[in-house]
């Protein structure tokens, strides 16, 4: 849980500085929610991957569920840097579907060890899926 929150917490670090300047300058796609929505979302899921994440560890037979896990995490700790840090939209868009992709084969390698752990991934691959959206939106209303 810690190393989950650890992420959450390291990457809302580095997004306040873009979001104060860079990415108020954006235009943004329909359906962009206000800045300050997406910290409680992200906390609260966070929260649901990691519990998700112990369920799994606590039964046998988990070892490479969460090696998806643990790959999935990487990929979305590198998404931030990619898209805030470094203001590059179009990778980011790249590197944000290799983690729906990622996030996909954690649930599917969950669902057979623990169903909980399983529902606790879906609302997590949805709201990547719509981060998805988003992040290509920004890039394509902003390439120039």
């Amino acid at each position: 849980m810690g190393l989950t929150l650890l992420v959450g917490l390291v990457d809302g670090m580095l997004t306040q500085p873009a979001i104060r300047t860079w990415y108020l300058s954006l235009v943004r796609p329909p359906g962009t929610p206000p800045s300050w929505v997406f910290g409680p979302v992200w906390a609260v899921l966070y929260v649901m991957i990691a519990v998700a994440a112990w369920l799994v560890w606590r039964q046998p037979g988990h070892r490479r569920a969460l090696l998806f896990w643990g790959w999935q995490l990487l990929l979305n700790a590198l998404w931030t840097p990619i898209f805030f840090a470094l203001r590059l939209p179009g990778p980011a868009l790249l590197e944000l579907l290799a983690l729906v992709m990622l996030a996909s084969l954690t649930a599917a390698a969950f669902r057979p060890i623990s169903r909980t752990a399983f529902l606790l991934m879906l609302p997590y691959i949805g709201w990547t899926c719509y981060a998805a959206y988003l992040n290509a939106g920004f890039w394509w209303l902003n390439r120039g």
